[in-house]
């Protein structure tokens, strides 16, 4: 992509007038929070990218216990701003990944079980219309824009700054991964299916296939190999963590086992290596309730494809439940929190690697195990556009609401480039 112009935000004036400019001219508008979008969508041909990257304060309320930051802000920045008061709130699984776009899209990580979605953390925005206009919404100014911003993207403006509740958190947190041979993915599987629903909210986990890398904790005749991983956070006690593990561990030894007290900041960026700047992608999402045989064998056929493959791509099974399902449904444009499980498979390659092959890797798995779906999307990883996937995501009665949002903040699509709710006047 090459856009006309890039603009560098310093504060909200910038991106106003940025807005007014760009509207002003008929230009398109790509907005760029801390980055990270898998999409594609934060930059754009021929029009303007409104970037908000060196808007990075942060401010917080130890007494209140929120934080107010800025829209230019990765979750690395965030979490070491929060740490150093033993604080945190729900956020990504790749530190580079930005705060504003993440957090639009509901947002999910190791704190999600027991704190809630990230959009559950929100108490307030600060926005620019696509007039111009700053607004502030919350639950009791502008609840309606309020209940929009909460899952439903960057459809309604740009948002430059959000106050977040935080929480207890770290600096240390129980946390890691157990790694075991592919070969025992099935047995691995169907016991993941029956322990995670008497597992607390303080632990989260997620099931990952993956290659590998090359890391200190890997074994050098391990490193390049194809794995299936159990990776973890408790909120808890050594004491208590070991006994929520003990099962697992007792089922199958792993051949690698790397849980065990870690400061929160370490087990934030655990995953980093495996999105290193410039990184292509491809992604696709599906829930499930349950881990049938018919799923698991068909989630095992095709990741046994990641040998073919960069050593980047994996794919995660998360574990969902817990906090999420405090929120009433219809409280956020959030839809979807009645699912044990959300998958995301990702193809990522670097440049110079053919596309195609990850792409059809992608779309060949998920076209396979859709069947056994709830046939809901997951926003955040969405890489593929159009309104039946939008739908997919939404359902028919919050995409409805979320169509007469965009009539009212942006009836001329102002704000496009994203999982787009287009107006209907």
């Amino acid at each position: 992509k090459h856009p006309m112009m890039i603009i560098s935000c310093a504060d909200e004036n910038d991106v106003v007038k940025s807005v007014n400019f760009a509207r002003n001219n008929k230009l398109e508008i790509a907005v760029r929070g801390g980055g990270h979008n898998v999409a594609g969508f934060s930059t754009c041909d021929d029009g303007i990218v409104i970037d908000l990257s060196p808007m990075k304060k942060i401010e917080i309320d130890t007494t209140k216990q929120t934080a107010r930051a800025q829209a230019g802000l990765t979750w690395r920045e965030f979490d070491k701003a929060t740490q150093e008061y033993g604080l945190a709130t729900t956020g990504g699984l790749v530190t580079t990944t930005g705060v504003a776009g993440f957090t639009l899209g509901g947002g999910f990580g190791w704190l999600v079980r027991n704190y809630g979605m990230t959009i559950d953390n929100l108490l307030s925005v600060e926005m620019i219309l696509a007039n111009g206009e700053k607004v502030k919404a919350s639950s009791t100014e502008n609840p309606d824009l309020f209940w929009g911003v909460r899952g439903g993207g960057g459809n309604f403006g740009i948002v430059t700054s959000f106050t977040f509740k935080l929480h207890q958190v770290g600096p240390m947190v129980y946390g890691g991964a157990l790694f075991y041979p592919v070969a025992k993915a099935k047995e691995l599987l169907n016991f993941y299916n029956n322990w995670t629903k008497s597992l607390p909210n303080e632990l989260s986990t997620m099931i990952t296939f993956l290659t590998t890398p090359p890391e200190h904790f890997i074994p050098k005749e391990l490193v390049g190999t194809q794995m299936i991983a159990v990776a973890l956070c408790f909120t808890g006690e050594k004491e208590e963590g070991d006994k929520l593990l003990k099962p697992l561990r007792d089922f199958i030894k792993p051949s690698i086992d790397v849980a065990g007290p870690i400061p929160y900041v370490a087990l934030q960026g655990m995953f980093d290596a495996s999105a290193p700047k410039g990184i292509h992608s491809y992604w696709r999402t599906q829930y499930y309730n349950e881990l049938s045989d018919k799923t698991i064998d068909t989630f095992i056929e095709h990741s046994s494809n990641l040998k073919n493959l960069s050593p980047f791509s994996v794919v995660h099974l998360h574990h969902w439940e817990g906090a999420i399902t405090k929120v009433k449904p219809e409280e956020t444009a959030f839809a979807n929190r009645d699912s044990r499980f959300v998958m995301n498979i990702i193809g990522l390659w670097m440049q110079g690697d053919d596309p195609d092959k990850y792409i059809n890797w992608v779309r060949n798995f998920s076209d396979e195990v859709k069947q056994f779906s709830t046939g809901k999307l997951y926003l955040n990883f969405l890489t593929d556009t159009g309104e039946d996937k939008i739908l997919a995501a939404y359902g028919r009665e919050k995409y409805d609401r979320l169509v007469k949002l965009k009539n009212q903040y942006d009836p001329e699509n102002l704000f496009h480039l994203n999982q787009n709710i287009k107006p209907s006047i």
